[in-house]
């Protein structure tokens, strides 16, 4: 048989270990999101700069690197997308840059800065 004193003692227990448990759980599905959207804007830049290498064309390379970036947010606007240099001449290498900023959903951490980049070759 239990002892008085030691009545609700796992339920204090829960109570403070909780919210640290909690943390964890809400810091692990932070950091996916993170990291997904990490990946997510490199493959977008990488699709952008490809269009941009072989077709040298800057409206088709930013609507590629859009579209690729569209699981991490529809509103990526173009001023955050950056191709250097302006133009593509064979043999010299072209990067494309995108820049976002990841809300958060818990608010804990962040916003975090965001930045996907992708160097080609031009000429293809």
């Amino acid at each position: 048989m239990k002892r008085d004193s030691e009545r609700g003692a796992a339920a204090v227990e829960f109570a403070i270990l909780l919210p640290l448990l909690l943390m964890l759980v809400l810091g692990i599905i932070e950091f996916g999101r993170a990291y997904n959207a990490q990946i997510t804007l490199t493959n977008a830049a990488r699709d952008g700069v490809r269009v941009m290498a072989i077709n040298n064309d800057q409206t088709a390379a930013t609507a590629a690197a859009r579209n690729g970036a569209s699981s991490v947010s529809s509103t990526i606007p173009s001023s955050a997308i950056t191709i250097s240099p302006a133009t593509c001449s064979t043999g010299t290498q072209v990067s494309l840059t995108i820049n976002y900023t990841l809300s958060t959903i818990t608010g804990i951490a962040g916003p975090f800065a965001m930045t996907g980049k992708g160097v080609m070759l031009c000429g293809g």
